[in-house]
């Protein structure tokens, strides 16, 4: 096995094998390469654990939230509809037809599975920040992808997905929600760029996160979706909850996103906390006549 001289400085800098089996000089290894413990950038070839899986997931639901999202606040309606409907699966075929050919496209190419360097810790998603300065003078450059693919691939899903809902959303918007499914459209145009600079500057953090912004989106987005009913009493909020279709779906949406953020949690946590899934949305309905505003006049 070839070994490093000298040790390189810095936490991402190694030496790369060159054609006549010698090592380079210290510096950044190529895109799947990972310097390892002899300074040696190797191939980077382990499996996605289950967490990598679970974030990915989450990266995944969240644009499709958003896309759900943007199309029932411009559709104005109370009930679905079969034009919201399609709109809607439309979004969703969307999201994972970008998701399948991102695996896909990601090494190795056309197989359902994903070459890894792993995830240590959460400064391998900031290499930029870790360029080292030997004695002071010259800065050694070593930014690389030290987490790769999951940084990378979640750019290229999210080109997948504008592609996609720019080939086949505007054609369904004219058929089903001709005046107003444009927006959600727009809407998206501006949202996902959000998301990648979001990705780009906080992807680390969201990493180790994920698991619980995705009970507090569930939560928060719970307890918005019942703060909006004109009737605030308990029978009403029961009553719309079962009975109503749209209501029914989206808090089991809610229920099916505080459930995957459970699953996530990255600690031993029995599955019988799943039980408490409905929790949320059982304390507003029967604490909502304690908030109403009538009451502190």
């Amino acid at each position: 096995m070839l070994k490093a001289v000298d040790k390189c400085p810095g936490l991402y800098c190694g030496r790369t094998i060159l054609a006549n089996s010698s090592l380079s000089a210290c510096g950044a290894c190529l895109r799947g390469f990972r310097v390892n413990a002899q300074y040696v950038c190797s191939p980077c070839e382990k499996d996605l654990t289950s967490h990598d899986w679970l974030y990915l997931g989450f990266m995944t639901i969240l644009p499709l939230i958003i896309h759900w999202f943007c199309i029932d606040l411009n559709a104005h309606l109370r009930k679905f509809t079969k034009g919201e409907l399609i709109l809607h699966a439309s979004a969703c075929v969307e999201v994972f037809l970008s998701a399948f050919l991102t695996i896909l496209f990601t090494d190795p190419i056309w197989q359902l599975r994903i070459n890894s360097c792993g995830v240590q810790k959460l400064s391998d998603w900031y290499t930029l920040f870790h360029n080292p300065t030997p004695n002071y003078e010259t800065t050694l450059y070593c930014t690389q992808e030290a987490v790769y693919p999951l940084q990378t691939m979640i750019f290229v899903f999210y080109l997948f997905c504008v592609t996609f809902m720019m080939i086949i959303r505007p054609g369904l918007n004219v058929k089903f929600l001709p005046y107003r499914g444009k927006l959600a459209v727009y809407y998206a145009l501006y949202i996902f760029p959000i998301l990648a600079l979001l990705h780009a500057v906080a992807g680390g953090l969201i990493y180790y996160s994920f698991p619980y912004l995705s009970i507090l989106i569930s939560v928060v987005s719970n307890a918005l979706h019942f703060s909006i009913k004109l009737d605030q009493t308990m029978k009403s909020l029961l009553e719309t909850s079962i009975s109503q279709m749209r209501n029914a779906t989206i808090i089991l949406g809610h229920w099916i996103l505080l459930a995957y953020g459970i699953v996530s949690i990255p600690f031993e946590i029995s599955y019988v906390s799943l039980l408490l899934v409905p929790a949320p949305a059982l304390f507003y309905i029967f604490t909502a006549k304690y908030t109403d505003p009538d009451n502190f006049k």
